[in-house]
């Protein structure tokens, strides 16, 4: 069962794809266990798609993650998928992330975990 994180559907959607945008843009992020944990599902299935490679794929990932642009590069989210991160997990079969527990959070106790592609 998903987790619902507190939010109502359009909340939580708009949230992971948020974070999804911004850990393939980063590569790595911090943010409390259960979201990375939701997250991971999430990018996982992202990462299939830009594997995939073909347009269908490519437009199924546009309407989910939200097309932001790169910082270093002139590329968007949606390129960065396809061209850098699908071609370095040509060869992997899963398991494109990793959830490292950090602790907790200062001010209110919750757990965190930094999540990045492996």
């Amino acid at each position: 069962m998903a987790r619902k994180l507190g939010r109502t559907t359009d909340q939580r959607m708009a949230l992971l794809r948020n974070l999804a945008s911004d850990l393939i843009i980063h590569e790595r992020i911090e943010t409390t266990e259960s979201k990375a944990k939701e997250l991971k599902s999430v990018v996982e299935k992202m990462i299939t798609l830009g594997k995939r490679g073909d347009l269908h794929a490519r437009r199924q990932a546009a309407a989910f993650l939200y097309n932001k642009e790169v910082e270093e590069e002139d590329n968007t989210v949606i390129q960065k998928l396809f061209d850098d991160v699908a071609t370095r997990y040509e060869d992997r079969q899963g398991g494109y992330t990793r959830v490292l527990k950090l602790g907790e959070r200062q001010g209110d106790g919750a757990k965190m975990a930094i999540i990045e592609l492996v």
